[in-house]
């Protein structure tokens, strides 16, 4: 069982999202997803200025296993996108809440409002086992 911070929100796609209080959001993928994956290898980054739909694709990520599309949790426009991860795409397995954030994201409204909690998010994965 992965320890989730508390003062995150989660997709049911594995995507979490911190929400700064003043319209903009840090994304990355959850513990969950990375350790699913594997060693990750190579993170494709959105571009800074694309207009994101929640759900819409945004990008990939390639472990030694397999290759996922990552999926946008929240509606908005991509601020910022963590760059270190083009060098060291490793920092989203050794530190999926910290290092290993995928993007920044100024929200179009209160997009953050259907997610779910750590405790509800913890739910999904106990019913996927």
């Amino acid at each position: 069982m992965s320890n989730l911070p508390a003062n995150l929100r989660y997709a049911e796609s594995h995507e979490w999202v911190l929400d700064h209080k003043d319209g903009t959001v840090t994304v990355g993928i959850t513990d969950h997803a990375q350790q699913a994956l594997g060693d990750v290898v190579f993170v494709e980054l959105p571009e800074v200025g694309a207009a994101l739909t929640k759900g819409q694709e945004f990008g990939v990520i390639e472990s030694v296993k397999a290759a996922s599309d990552l999926y946008s949790p929240v509606a908005g426009e991509v601020i910022e996108v963590n760059e270190a991860l083009e060098d060291a795409p490793e920092t989203v397995n050794d530190a999926p809440y910290e290092g290993g954030w995928i993007m920044k994201v100024r929200l179009d409204s209160d997009a953050i409002d259907g997610l779910l909690d750590a405790d509800a998010y913890q739910a999904t994965l106990s019913a996927d086992e």
